[in-house]
This record gives C-alpha cells, structure tokens and sequence, in this order.
C-alpha cells in the first residue's frame, strides 16, 4: 500500500541537458540526479540530449534537480510539456550549433597560423632552415605561445569547465582527457619556452600546434555531431510541423482566424480542401476524404461523414467541413504520438548495459594506460624519452575519448522510433526494439486483427416444427442488445429482409457461451454448441451442417427456442485484405505465426490453411487468451501477441511483446508495448524488420566504437613503433577520434532510408474460408 501511494505522488518531468559530450557525462549527470533525496528514477539520453526523471514532488522540486545537474557542470532546462516545448528545443538547438559555430571559427582561425608556420616547413625540403633564418626561433615560439594560449583558454575553456568538475568529483570523462591531453602538450611547450633549462636539451621542443589542433579537431567532431544529431530527431520535428499555427473557428455565425493556443473544446472549426485539421474533433457538418497517412500509414484517403472522427494534422483532400473539437493541446492524438516516440527515445534496451558498464570504468582505465604509457616510454623510449613519452601518453588520452560509445544505442534508437512513427508504427517503449527482434513467435487473434471485424450472416438452417422467418426474427430481437460483431450481423440480416422489429426483455449475456432473452412470451438462447450442452440439449442433430459450414471457415452457432434446439446459424467475416501477404512477409523473416480464437477446432484451422498460419488454438473464451499466449511460452518461445487493444489487454501484458492494432484515435492503450495505429497487417512485419534493422545498427555502432578504443589505444600507446618507426601524432588521434563519433551517427542515420516491404491489397477483402 506504501508502494502504491509512493507512485501515485510520483511526478516523471523531461530536462533538456546542454554539455554533455561522451557517455561518462551521460553516467555523471544520471548520478547527480538520481542521488538526491526523492528521485525514484533518472534516465539521460545522450542523443535526445534530455534526461527524464521520476521524483516525489513532496520532496525535491524540478528546479533543484537543475541546480544538481548545474553544479555537475553541465547546464539543464526543465521542458514544459506543450506545444512550445518543440520550440524551446529547437531554440536551444540553434543556439548550441551558433555557439560551437562561432568557438570552432576562432579556434581555426588561430590554429591556421601555427599550422602554417610550424607544420607546413616541415613538409619542405629546406623551408625549416629558410624560416628559421628569417624569424628567430625563441619569437616564434612566442607567437606560437600567444595564439596557442588564446586557443586553450578561449575555444577549449569549455573542456575545463567540465572536465575539472569531473575530476574533481573523481569522475573523469572525455572533457577531462581532453583536458589533461592538450594541458599536458601545452604546459610542455611553456616549460620550453620560458624555463627551458628544466628539461634536457634534447628534449627541447614545442607542442602548441598539437594542443591547438587537438581542441580545434575536437570542436569541428562536436559541430559535426551536433548537426547530425538535429537530424536524428527530423522525423519528430516532422510529427510537430504537422500541426497548424492556427484554425479558422465558427463563433457567432462568423468565421475567425484564431491562434492555435486560443481553440477549445467544443469550439467549432471549418476545414476548406487542402487545409490541415488543426485539432481532434466530430464531423457536425458536410463530407470530405481526409489524407491521415501521416498519422497511420495508410495512403489511400478516409472518407468523413457526419459524426465521424477527424485527427489533428491530417489533411482534408477535397470538400468542406465543419467539425467540433474534442481534443486541444496534449491531449490530441498527434501530441500523443510525439510523447509516446519522445518516452520511446528516453528508453534505454537492455543492450545499453553492456555499453553503461564498459564506460563507467573505461575513462579511469584510460587515464592509468596513459601514466603506464608515459613512464614505460620515459623508461625505455629512445631519445629524446621525454618527449616521446609525452607524445604517446597524450595520444592516449585523446583517442580514448568513449563519444562513439555513449552515441550508439540512442541514435539508432532516435532513428529507428522516429522512422516506425513515419510507417504508422509507434514503439511504446525504447527496449521494445530489441525485445521485438527477439520474437520467436506471432500469436494474432482473429477477430479485428485478421478479420475485418464486420461478419455477416451468410447461411441458417432450421428444424421441422420451425419457420425459418420467424427464428431469424426472434435471434434478430435478441441480438439487439448484444455488441457483439455477430449480433450485428444477424440484426442487418433481419433487417435486409425487412422483417418487423420485436422487443426482447429480461436480456442476459452468458461470458463465452452467449445470450438469452425473452421475446413476447417465448423464451430464446443463442450460442455456440457448448451453450446448447450447458442448457442440456443435444446440438448433434445439426452436426453435418455444422461441420459443412465449419469446413468453409464460417463460424456456426444455434438458436434455442422454449427450450428446444430451433435452428443453426452461420457468419463469416471477411478477411483483411492485408492478412495473406502480412503472414507470408512474416514467415520470410523466419518467424512461425499462430492463431488464437474463440471460433470451432474445425472452423479455425479452415482459415488457417488458407492463410498459411502454422499453428492454432481454437475455442479459446476471451479471457482464456493470456492463458493461450502462456501455453506458447511454456514451449521455451518468445511471443509476439497481437490484439485489437482493450480486449486483448491481458494477452498483450503476458505476451514478451504486444501489438495493439489502433484505429489512428486511440493509440494511448496500456498493456502494449507497440502500437499499429492502422489496420493494415503489414505494420506486423514492417515493425518487425524495422526492429531488426534498429538492433543490426546498434550491433555495429557499437561494434564499431569498442573496436576502434581496442584497436587505436595500442597503436597511440607505440605498439607500432619498435616494427615500423611510427609513432602515433596526437593531432591525428584527435581526427580519428572525431571520426569515430560521427561515423555512428551517420551509420544510426542509415535507418531512415529504412524501405518496409508494403503489402499490395487485393481490391476486395477475402472470405474467411
């Protein structure tokens, strides 16, 4: 009980986080946050930049978990959840990039000279000795003082900001090597410039040019990631756009244009042809087709009449309407769709593990390989030892810097949630990329997922002694208080044949058998043959129609009339013309996929020959199907279970992984964790592959980035240089460094070039046979 009130006064809150560079900052911040009293739970996302945090708003508010991230060294802005908030970030954004722009421009601009004038006569036979002989050389190690200095202290003074913070903490990360690296190369140079009888005179020799280099180099990777990182998240910004600055309201008999944020509920809005809708809302006047393939998926227009529902952000193709709104602000379907991808982003699948391990004593190791790597070449270096001693360890430190690592999940991530939102698909949770991957098994249930959920009577058979009109008009009168798709059906049925409405009373709906009423003086019972044997008649009589009926994958039930067994009845609901194609991709990408289904053994496995399903479990009662995804389980295989939503809710919680089929107005459904805002079926295997791609990308981005640290550190440390004379320049390791990081980026980029292999629809939906 405790628990349970803990979390209802639990508030969760994003931060934007501005100076985080690798994945140790990543590490820092999170344990600046989640060690204050009254935060439950802290994620940071070094992609997204955000860090989403659960707390007691009893005990510690928004503003000093800021003030914590601050005094860790890093900046934080609390993130209002509106429709500001994309702007704020995009502000901020902007602002980053300017600001790196601007302290990259300098740095190159002060670096130029020293490359120029030290690099540069080097590369030229006898250009040295020319310089020399021009410029003594203790004023030139002046100028390279003064413009190395302006570099170090100017453009690079945000690596000691927030690297001695951290060293401080005794929590080195990247600015800290960066830091140490490029002191260590300048403060050398000093020594040698202005104390030069500290150090032997074969040791004598400057390393301004490397320090400004390494910074320059460095900022020129984090300008480069910085832009790749705003296109990572192109596809919420896309989400976002989609929503109009304003909307064209009815008050008054007048038409006004109004701002966005000033549109209520039950306001009414006019949409001309090509306009966007601005918000949620019910038709309440004239007809239109609306494109919301931006929203679902789907490319082909949806009809809207009087009283049906319009999303905000789809577009109206071609006549005029007026609807009502129902939704403003966060609670539209599209702001739910930009949250559910924005807690997507936040998440992190279980492969981070491994990455958060490695980095969380991979900065500490660097820094004792680069004083092992400084006094083993000291020791046995050739001369000058000093100097390469200091050229090897610096090197170190640079190319160790673990950027790639703390990229690699969240970009692939940022990518791979942002392209699913873009097919209709919406991953609920970030670990559901991986999770889904994993799938052994789909597990579909028929109704509304396979089928279309619009069954109709197709055939009914009677008993002598029976009318055949009057049975159909008394199961028509019961039926009438019935939901359910198949009281439906036989309703539309009576009345096609225009027979006249009769009241039922004393309605009863017995859970998995059926329903009974009284229709004038006559008692009347429907269902599936276990109700018969449950009110103790004998449904055996009508066996062979049954079984005939069955064998062509229609669902057969009985009509129960004063106590006797009156008739038998069938319907058939078509199936998705999605359906066949979905199970074939489905079973190219190796997966087995089962049926689960209320309907008769014989029946089920009809419909599952013609659509090539492997395996079925029939008669299921519908709160029998978590109960069927568990028996899936106990075979050793990891489930898949896709439902229609709230009827499935406990099939899709058992399930390792749940896919709600949505409507594209209800995608908030809880128990899943993947969300197909259409019906199409193709968002199975299209979510499915997009998974696997998400995973294969991570695999190699951090494939990539480990291999690279273990590949690059010996040859920085000298592992080369006793076979080939080469040792490591640390103006290189800061390239390959800067490399490595915008590398995973553009490889996590790769994915919005993701092509789904989309289902070509027949032009009329199958009969379930």
């Amino acid at each position: 009980m405790q628990n349970e009130e803990v979390a209802m006064s639990t508030l969760t809150e994003t931060l934007r986080i501005e100076g985080m560079t690798c994945a140790s900052c990543v590490s820092h911040v999170e344990k600046a946050i989640a060690g204050l009293p009254g935060v439950t739970r802290a994620s940071v996302n070094l992609a997204t930049e955000r860090a989403t945090v659960a707390f007691v708003p009893r005990t510690i508010d928004l503003e000093a978990i800021a003030a914590a991230v601050r005094e860790a060294g890093y900046e934080a802005t609390p993130l209002a959840d509106d429709s500001s908030r994309s702007e704020v970030e995009e502000a901020a954004r902007e602002s980053e990039l300017q600001t790196l722009r601007k302290r990259l421009g300098i740095a190159a601009l002060l670096t130029a000279p020293l490359l120029l004038l030290e690099m540069v006569p080097m590369m030229i036979p006898g250009a040295h000795h020319w310089l020399m002989g021009i410029i003594e050389r203790q004023t030139l190690w002046y100028l390279f003082f003064a413009l190395a200095t302006a570099v170090q202290f100017g453009p690079g003074w945000r690596f000691y900001r927030t690297g001695w913070a951290a060293l401080r903490r005794l929590s080195p990360d990247m600015n800290t090597l960066v830091m140490l690296g490029t002191s260590a190369a300048y403060g050398y140079s000093v020594v040698a410039t202005f104390m030069p009888g500290l150090l032997p005179a074969e040791s004598l020799h400057v390393y301004y040019e490397a320090s400004a280099v390494i910074i320059t180099l460095i900022l020129a990777g984090k300008y480069m990631e910085a832009l790749a990182k705003g296109r990572t998240s192109a596809a919420i910004r896309k989400l976002v756009g989609l929503q109009p600055k304003s909307a064209r309201v009815v008050r008054d008999g007048k038409e006004l244009e109004v701002p966005l944020a000033e549109v209520g509920v039950g306001d009414v809005i006019r949409v001309r042809p090509g306009e966007r809708v601005p918000v949620d809302g019910e038709v309440v006047e004239g007809a239109s087709y609306v494109d919301e393939s931006m929203i679902t998926g789907e490319p082909v227009p949806v009809e809207k009449m009087l009283g049906s529902e319009v999303v905000g952000g789809t577009i109206n193709a071609h006549g005029t309407f007026l609807f009502r709104v129902t939704r403003v602000a966060g609670d539209t379907v599209l702001a739910q769709i930009i949250r559910t991808v924005e807690q997507a982003q936040a998440t992190k699948p279980q492969i981070q593990a491994l990455a958060d391990k490695v980095v969380a004593v991979f900065v500490p190791i660097v820094l004792v390989l680069a004083a092992l790597t400084f006094g083993a070449w000291l020791w046995l270096g050739p001369a000058p030892a000093l100097t390469s001693a200091l050229v090897a360890a610096v090197s170190v430190l640079i190319i160790a810097c673990p950027c790639a690592m703390g990229l690699a999940t969240p970009t692939s991530i940022m990518v791979g949630t942002g392209k699913a939102a873009e097919l209709g698909v919406l991953f609920r949770k970030g670990d559901a990329l991986q999770t889904l991957q994993e799938a052994d098994i789909v597990a579909l249930d028929k109704t509304g997922t396979l089928t279309e959920g619009r069954p109709t009577l197709t055939d009914y058979f009677v008993q002598g002694g029976f009318d055949k009109t009057e049975v159909l008009q008394l199961a028509a009168a019961v039926e009438q208080g019935s939901e359910h798709p198949i009281a439906r059906a036989v309703v539309e049925a009576a009345a096609a044949q225009g027979l006249p409405v009769l009241l039922a009373s004393d309605f009863e709906a017995v859970a998995g058998f059926g329903v009974r009423a009284k229709v004038g003086e006559r008692q009347v019972a429907i269902g599936a043959d276990r109700y018969v044997r449950r009110l103790g008649l004998d449904p055996s009589i009508f066996a062979a129609e049954a079984e005939r009926l069955a064998s062509d994958g229609k669902t057969p039930f009985y009509i129960m009339i004063d106590d006797a067994l009156a008739g038998v009845l069938a319907v058939s609901d078509p199936i998705k013309t999605s359906a066949p194609e979905a199970i074939r991709a489905l079973k190219k990408l190796g997966l087995r996929v089962a049926m689960i289904t209320g309907d008769t053994q014989r029946t089920a496995e009809a419909i599952a020959h013609q659509l090539g399903i492997d395996e079925v479990l029939a008669e299921v009662l519908p709160e029998g199907k978590s109960d069927a995804v568990r028996r899936l389980q106990a075979t050793g295989l990891k489930v898949a279970f896709v439902g229609d939503g709230i009827n499935d809710a406990p099939a899709l919680a058992q399930a390792d992984v749940g896919l709600a089929i949505g409507t594209g107005t209800d995608i908030a459904i809880e128990a899943a964790d993947v969300v197909l805002m259409s019906g199409n079926l193709s968002g199975i295997p299209n979510a499915i592959a997009l998974s696997q791609a998400t995973l294969r990308n991570i695999k190699q981005n951090l494939f990539w980035a480990f291999a690279y640290n273990a590949a690059l550190i010996p040859v920085a440390a000298g592992l080369l240089y006793p076979f080939f004379g080469v040792l490591l320049s640390p103006m290189f390791a800061a390239g390959a460094m800067a490399m490595s990081s915008t590398f995973v980026l553009m490889n996590g980029l790769r994915l919005r070039g993701f092509a789904p292999s989309n289902t070509r629809p027949s032009a009329a939906p199958l009969p379930a046979m």
